[in-house]
């Protein structure tokens, strides 16, 4: 189909659908993935005091998710305390940390689905950031993407092996 027949509509509701399933068939199943060869110590784990453990990038994954959509998409109420999410120290069980992780990108989804593709290009105040709905899907999306690249590459540090995400 040539570009020109594609409506504004249509163009959204594909980026919009492409987030949505990056974030929930793609990025957080690698993420259970490493999960599931990992102990809580090992998510709690950091190369140095400076370095998130993925116990921190994950409480972090939570909090931007809620902050920028769920929030400031979904208009839910923005409790977000950011550095937290990096000071925790606390060993939290990996499975109450996928768990919390799990519902809030089901709380993405949600707020996504419902979204109105016209208005992408509404500005919004998130994070001290006037942005568009554009930006916010894109930036989670992006965002998501690096950290989850780190807990893959902390993975296969502590454990040296191979995660098989490609294998047919």
């Amino acid at each position: 189909m040539p570009d020109s027949d594609l409506s504004q509509t249509e163009i959204s509701n594909a980026f919009v659908a492409q987030a949505r399933a990056l974030l929930s068939t793609d990025y957080l199943p690698k993420i259970e993935a490493c999960l599931e060869q990992l102990t809580d110590q090992d998510v709690w784990w950091r190369a140095n005091q400076e370095s998130n453990s993925i116990g921190n990038l994950m409480l972090h994954l939570s909090g931007n998710l809620r902050q920028w959509i769920v929030c400031g998409l979904g208009d839910a109420p923005d409790q977000r305390e950011r550095q937290q999410e990096f000071d925790e120290r606390a060993l939290i069980p990996r499975s109450d940390l996928f768990a919390k992780l799990k519902q809030t990108v089901a709380e993405v989804d949600d707020v996504l689905a419902r979204y109105d593709p016209r208005e992408l290009l509404a500005v919004r105040r998130i994070q001290g950031n006037d942005v568009t709905a554009l930006e916010a899907i894109f930036h989670v999306t992006e965002h998501f993407s690096m950290h989850a690249g780190q807990i893959i590459y902390i993975t296969k540090l502590l454990h040296a092996s191979d995660l098989h995400f490609y294998d047919l």
